[in-house]
């Protein structure tokens, strides 16, 4: 959390910043690899934990919030799309052996989608439940997405 307190304390005064690369192919951050963000007049910030308040914390980040948004969607569909990207990451490992995914493209495709749905449900799904969830109602504006990704549904506070 303080990497990213530093970095939005950065853009916040007008100042750019450096960050890490962080790759989907690989699983990881990509060593020796940084991009620049330059300060601007709008930042999205987008992560499972930004609604998150540390205990004894002086420092919050969203006291750099000037809105914040929260995306919502039913579990069956988050499920489904999470699944759904999964069956696409695997397809673009199978001609990568660097690729993170790859190790899973010589299984049955059936066993991968299985390990797929229990990571789903003991991992992705508590987290949702337990930590993402809860922060829902810190948000100004909450969209609904429908199952195809259109937004049905909009809460705005007053």
């Amino acid at each position: 959390m303080e990497l990213l307190l530093n970095f939005l304390d950065h853009l916040k005064n007008g100042q750019n910043y450096q960050v890490p690369v962080y790759s989907h192919e690989i699983y990881d951050i990509v060593p020796d690899q940084t991009q620049t963000i330059q300060a601007a007049d709008f930042v999205i910030v987008e992560g499972i934990n930004v609604f998150q308040n540390p205990q004894n914390e002086r420092l919050y980040i969203t006291d750099f919030f000037d809105f914040s948004i929260y995306v919502d969607a039913e579990v069956e569909n988050i499920e489904k799309w999470y699944l759904d990207r999964f069956g696409k990451l695997l397809d673009l490992a199978r001609q990568d052996s660097k690729n993170y995914y790859h190790r899973f493209t010589k299984e049955p495709v059936e066993d991968v989608m299985k390990m797929a749905r229990n990571i789903w449900k003991s991992i992705n799904l508590v987290n949702l439940k337990d930590y993402i969830e809860p922060t829902r109602n810190r948000a100004e504006l909450i969209l609904h997405k429908a199952h195809n990704h259109e937004i049905d549904e909009i809460y705005l506070k007053k």
